[in-house]
């Protein structure tokens, strides 16, 4: 029998196969996840809201099916959380912002409908910054707390997904990425986390910062863990027309085989782009993990990137025109519930048209410059952050250092590429060490599997917090 003590940290591939062979009871697993949440997220703060009654009922619906030969995968009976932002029919979702507190939607989101088809138990709704970009809204209490180290900002704006699924409060979680939203707080935490491709995900009934640059994905303890979610929430929406008419394949199934995924990979390295202005904790285990690829199987080319410059001051124009477009009719009418995203709502206002129309044109050559990178490559390697953390206390830094961030996060935003995000690492005070692998469109499967040979010759992805 398992040890129900050692339930809240085991892989949710693990789980659903507890779950479907009878040795895990989607009541009892709902049970000790919600036991779990009131007991240690009084310290961690990472969920806005707990859905108690409305998760026993879905396991207990869950638990009947399964019982009664009706298993629907993976997620079947398996308790999960979502960010925030995510419409969900009679349900509140705030956007972390205290304009949008009362919000009420009348339908769902088509991932939210994706998950409750696949059987999942959604347990609540996690903590985000505002708007997905601002600093946490002063309404909604403390912000999520690093579950590693005290006082460190925990990423975002994701926040509350990154904290929930490290501290086994969750088994998976979904987050969005406008510039690095699901990989900062998947790097802070250890966390395995999806930016997929732009389209690949729905992004039908999901609040809005910058609707061209805007991507959904998981955020797991692994990227078989990861892959399972994905399987579930990508794939064409006809409610949703700037998603991509193209067929799914079987992320977890392309799994099998283990550290295969790594052969003949060949990862394209520009080393100046890695290395400068990078914190030497995270060099030096990118280099470690380049070493275990190789082992692996996986070729090293050396490859130069575009300079990627304006591209990162274009993101910046572009996320914030779009975040004051989508804003713009409730932010005259009700600026009172806004708290520092009306700043960027306000820049957003200020941009001269040759500038906003000058940094699509930007997007759209960079988006063929990288293209053409991965004409001789499948991967390419690069930091999340240039350094290991941030205390909250800086986070008014934050955009004076953009440019840094942008170079490794907002460009794959800009390209529209997917990117995996996972553990290398730790560092010198016990900080998360982390990595991503950004690829060419549509190849989250390569992604997938480059991760999971990985993590099957390494053992990062399996620490985790103490309290």
């Amino acid at each position: 029998m398992l040890d129900t003590s050692t339930i809240p940290y085991m892989a949710l591939t693990d789980v659903a196969a507890g779950i479907r062979s009878g040795e895990l009871s989607p009541v009892t697993l709902t049970e000790t996840m919600l036991a779990r949440v009131a007991q240690v997220d009084t310290e961690l703060h990472s969920y806005l809201s707990v859905h108690g009654e409305t998760a026993m009922n879905q396991a207990r619906q869950a638990e009947s099916e399964i019982r009664s030969g009706r298993y629907r995968g993976p997620l079947h009976g398996v308790p999960i959380a979502i960010k925030d932002l995510f419409f969900t029919k009679g349900v509140p979702a705030t956007f972390g912002s205290g304009a949008y507190k009362d919000f009420v939607s009348d339908y769902s989101a088509t991932v939210v409908d994706r998950l409750m088809a696949a059987g999942a138990v959604i347990l609540g709704r996690l903590a985000l910054h505002e708007g997905a970009l601002a600093p946490h809204h002063p309404t909604f209490g403390e912000p999520p707390r690093h579950p590693y180290v005290a006082g460190y900002w925990p990423g975002g704006s994701s926040s509350g997904s990154g904290v929930a699924t490290a501290a086994g409060l969750c088994f998976a979680a979904l987050g969005s990425d406008t510039g690095g939203s699901i990989r900062f707080p998947s790097a802070t935490n250890g966390l395995t986390g999806m930016k997929p491709t732009w389209g690949r995900v729905s992004r039908h009934g999901v609040f809005t910062l910058a609707d061209t640059l805007d991507s959904v994905g998981p955020m797991c303890r692994s990227a078989a863990d990861a892959a399972a979610v994905f399987d579930v929430i990508a794939g064409h929406d006809v409610n949703d027309p700037t998603s991509l008419p193209v067929a799914v394949p079987g992320y977890l199934a392309a799994l099998e085989g283990g550290v295969w995924g790594a052969r003949d990979l060949r990862i394209g390295l520009d080393w100046d782009y890695v290395s400068t202005e990078v914190d030497p904790e995270i060099v030096g285990s990118i280099k470690a993990a380049l070493e275990v690829f190789e082992q692996l199987g996986a070729r090293i080319v050396p490859i130069k990137l575009p300079d990627m410059t304006e591209v990162v001051k274009s993101q910046r124009i572009i996320m914030e025109t779009e975040c004051a477009r989508y804003h713009e009719a409730h932010y005259k009418a009700h600026p009172e519930g806004f708290g520092k995203l009306a700043e960027t709502i306000e820049r957003g206002f200020g941009y001269r048209s040759v500038d906003v129309a000058a940094a699509y044109i930007i997007k759209d050559r960079f988006r063929g410059q990288l293209s053409a990178v991965f004409e001789s490559v499948d991967v390419i390697p690069a930091p999340i952050m240039p350094w290991v953390g941030m205390k909250y206390d800086e986070l008014d830094k934050l955009f004076e250092r953009m440019p840094l961030f942008g170079r490794f996060g907002g460009i794959c935003n800009m390209a529209g590429v997917p990117t995996i995000t996972f553990p290398v690492g730790v560092n010198q005070i016990g900080l998360p060490l982390a990595m991503q692998l950004i690829g060419p469109h549509l190849s989250e499967v390569n992604l997938f599997k480059a991760t999971h040979a990985y993590q099957q010759a390494t053992e990062w992805h399996l620490r985790r917090p103490a309290f």
